[in-house]
């Protein structure tokens, strides 16, 4: 699986890219001190994010939200580990950054902080990104991985508890931290518009600022999306509009 943010402007050129299999509701999260209570209080605020990443996508994003532009706030490219420091020290006012670096901030500055509340304004997926010519010669392969991912949510969903344990020992997180976002993450395996409207949210991001080879453009995802595999496997899961 990889990010959908990581490969976005190479669509064109022989990727296609199969169902998403989980969506985090908030898997970026803006956290800041007490006193920013808005996201219009972040107007003339520092805000730590991270370069190239869909952290940066969802400052963007953020900011257009609360009628703000970059030139409103200073933002401070940090890697997520030196975030909960900046803070803490208060040479920044905010940070957009992922799990377990939101965890940490709340448990050492507790009340000092808080969580933004940002609902509807950006959502990230995890998408299954192959080359196309991999794509028409293993058509059995992809669909057998696709069924196998669906067995795998099914199983998540019955034995949630079992699936924290696992999760959190294969990505080296203590499982009571896990436990405690668990519930932020959807866990399905499906193809709908919203998946579309982040890959062009993100395409957008890297036309706008420059990041892409020469000559991008924004691709048709009607011609890189592949509905087919998961379609075939289980309909209810593809809810494009183009199907």
């Amino acid at each position: 699986m990889l990010p959908c943010h990581q490969s976005r402007l190479r669509l064109g050129r022989g990727i296609a890219q199969s169902p998403a299999c989980a969506k985090p509701r908030t898997d970026l999260r803006p956290w800041a001190k007490a006193a920013i209570k808005t996201r219009a209080d972040l107007r003339g605020k520092r805000i730590g994010f991270t370069a190239g990443t869909g952290s940066e996508v969802y400052t963007a994003t953020l900011l257009k939200s609360a009628g703000l532009t970059a030139k409103d706030v200073t933002l401070v490219n940090l890697r997520p580990q030196e975030m909960l420091p900046a803070l803490a020290a208060g040479s920044i006012d905010a940070i957009d950054t992922w799990e377990p670096h939101i965890a940490n901030a709340k448990k050492a500055l507790g009340e000092a902080v808080a969580e933004l509340d940002t609902s509807g304004t950006y959502s990230e997926t995890f998408n299954i990104v192959v080359m196309r010519p991999y794509l028409d010669a293993n058509p059995a392969l992809i669909e057998q991985f696709i069924a196998t991912l669906i067995d795998a949510e099914v199983w998540m969903k019955a034995h949630p508890d079992d699936a924290i344990t696992v999760v959190a020992d294969a990505v080296g997180m203590k499982r009571d931290e896990l436990a405690t976002i668990w519930t932020d993450y959807v866990y399905r395996v499906r193809l709908d518009d919203r998946l579309v409207e982040i890959l062009k949210t993100h395409s957008a991001w890297r036309l706008e600022s420059g990041n892409h080879p020469p000559g991008a453009v924004m691709p048709d995802f009607s011609k890189v999306v592949v509905s087919e595999p998961l379609n075939k496997i289980a309909p209810e899961r593809v809810t494009l509009s183009w199907k």
